[in-house]
């Protein structure tokens, strides 16, 4: 990194978190702090809400992710758009017309105060660990990357975070995502046409997709039944779109956001321009992903992206092994050039058989780089058992700074941080608002002022931002950031939905059903997960984590449909002959 580099990456950090401060001053009251107003406008909270799911783990493991395994990723988000007309249409304007601060306070009005209590915590515990991971996702990569501490990388965007959120609040959040949502695409657009540019000279995009898909990068839609696969067409529109409901429709982090609209037309707006925009930027990441696999098929890549890896290997016994093993993908890497240029030309020419012929050697050539790669991680693992040897999560921040000019990789840089900025401020928030309104206002019995609750809100922000920084310096890898953050979602999301589910579409169910059947769907949730997924973390697993979703809110409903049945049963008057 240049001088420009570190102008621009401080420059832009520093620039976001003193306008979120100065534009939020005078935050006075409950209203004001934790609704921000009731005054944001439909683009503000589309792009608030897009900003809040895109932390720096969508801009480092994406494009990671369609590097080594193509773009059917985008099937996780087939389920959004429906979902997102399913909460305009039920969830907006009932949280409008009950005047809400937060989504949980509506369970107190339908079943009783411990439901509401039980997905408050709920809530609680998945987007804490949550929020450690958005912040320690960069900071691990850019510590291995850079030579930082991680530690003290894990303080500055914690810290950084907190001080424009405890002191603006839900408005510090919006305002401050929309300078952040701009300075993301901007770089994502920037290194896309980097890539086209520093391609060989006969490579245009045309001919970069279809040596993509040469590979089976391409491969966007998978209609197999298969339940083990992670990312189907099925799985996106089930499992999807009931992670999406529950993210967006009872996930604090999500709702805050639009419960700051203006009116019910604003926020129902800002949902739809998510809804229609958010498939299309994760394609694009996922599209630059696939460009950076274009990219190394003409230019040197290591043998694992990990520089901390490389390093610990070659420091060992096993270094010889390692050192065969690079020069053999040197001899692959001249060997995929040959291929890639002999399959370019048949395709100018429009001589099909030497087409496919030069189809299937970079087939062959690609899976000797994976069986390569693969024996590296081996090596690696060998060598030091607590280094990351999953590299996914290396592949664009390596991409970014051995190829772009100095100034593009501040601005890169400034992308990721920006991220795990907006994400992590959205997350806080929800969380300390959750833990004031919710629990400590909700469990206290004398009346305190307005302003006592706006600094307990700020107290328990801050508290949640030193535990997240905490979570953030004691985390570690898991297959792939991207994965592990909806993992976690799913384990919870699905239950939690159910809850809602049912306070919406069955009014003749009670308080007391829903809260033991909430409590034993999570336990099964937390059986499945441990013998189905755990165990099997490679991907591998018997079942694709997305399906937890929709068995959470299947089973949460069914058990307090059989629960409310078994006590009116009960409850029965005996038949008198």
């Amino acid at each position: 990194m240049g001088v420009l580099d570190w102008i621009i990456l401080s420059g832009t950090l520093l620039f976001i978190v003193a306008y979120g401060v100065w534009r939020t001053r005078g935050s006075k009251n409950v209203s004001d702090y934790v609704g921000g107003g009731k005054d944001a406008k439909w683009w503000t909270i589309g792009l608030s809400v897009m900003a809040t799911q895109a932390s720096a783990i969508t801009f480092l493991s994406t494009p990671g992710q369609a590097f080594h395994s193509g773009m059917g990723f985008v099937q996780f988000y087939f389920g959004l758009p429906l979902a997102m007309v399913i909460i305009c249409l039920v969830f907006v304007p009932i949280y409008h017309r009950l005047k809400v601060y937060t989504a949980y306070e509506f369970l107190e009005n339908r079943f009783d105060l411990k439901t509401r209590s039980l997905a408050a915590i709920l809530f609680l515990l998945q987007r804490g660990l949550a929020a450690g991971i958005t912040i320690y996702a960069p900071s691990i990569i850019l510590s291995a990357v850079l030579g930082w501490d991680l530690r003290t990388l894990n303080i500055i965007i914690g810290v950084l975070v907190i001080i424009y959120t405890v002191s603006g609040g839900t408005k510090a959040v919006s305002v401050t995502q929309k300078q952040q949502m701009f300075i993301i695409m901007t770089g994502m657009f920037i290194t896309f046409f980097f890539i086209l540019g520093h391609l060989p000279a006969d490579i245009n995009l045309g001919k970069a997709l279809k040596i993509a898909g040469a590979t089976d990068k391409l491969n966007i839609v998978d209609f197999s039944f298969d339940p083990k696969s992670r990312y189907t067409f099925w799985s996106g529109i089930t499992g999807g779109l009931f992670l999406a409901l529950a993210y967006f429709g009872t996930d604090q982090s999500q709702v805050q956001r639009y419960l700051s609209g203006k009116s019910v037309r604003e926020s129902q707006l800002g949902l739809v321009f998510n809804g229609i925009f958010k498939i299309p930027m994760q394609f694009f990441i996922l599209l630059v992903g696939v460009m950076v696999f274009v990219f190394y098929q003409y230019n040197p890549s290591p043998l694992n992206f990990n520089p901390a890896a490389t390093e610990a290997v070659m420091g060992s016994d096993f270094a010889k092994d390692y050192e065969i093993l690079q020069n053999g993908q040197k001899e692959l890497e001249e060997a995929k050039k040959i291929a890639q240029n002999k399959f370019s030309t048949a395709l100018e020419l429009k001589e099909y058989t030497a087409v496919e012929d030069a189809k299937q050697q970079i087939i062959q050539l690609n899976r000797r780089d994976s069986t390569n790669r693969a024996a590296a991680r081996a090596l690696i693992k060998e060598a030091n058992n607590s280094v990351e040897t999953n590299d996914k999560d290396y592949v664009f921040i390596h991409f970014i700074l051995n190829n772009l000019p100095k100034g593009l990789i501040g601005l890169l840089l400034a992308v990721i941080l920006s991220a795990a900025m907006s994400s992590t401020a959205s997350e806080l928030n929800a969380l300390g608002t959750i833990t004031a309104l919710d629990l400590y206002r909700r469990n206290k019995k004398e009346k305190r002022p307005e302003d006592h609750y706006v600094k307990s809100t700020k107290f328990f922000t801050l508290i949640w931002g030193l535990i997240a920084i905490f979570i953030a310096s004691f985390a570690s890898l898991f297959d792939n950031l991207i994965q592990l953050v909806n993992i976690i979602g799913s384990i919870f999301y699905g239950n939690v939905l159910g809850i809602f589910l049912l306070a919406f579409f069955f009014k003749f169910v009670k308080g007391n059903a829903v809260f033991f059947a909430a409590i034993l769907t999570q336990l099964i949730i937390f059986v499945l997960f441990y013998t189905l997924i755990f165990t099997y973390p490679s991907g591998d697993e018997k079942l694709g984590y997305l399906w937890l979703n929709f068995i959470g809110s299947a089973l949460v409903i069914v058990i307090s449909l059989a629960f409310e049945g078994f006590d009116r049963f009960l409850r029965k008057p005996p038949i008198t002959p």
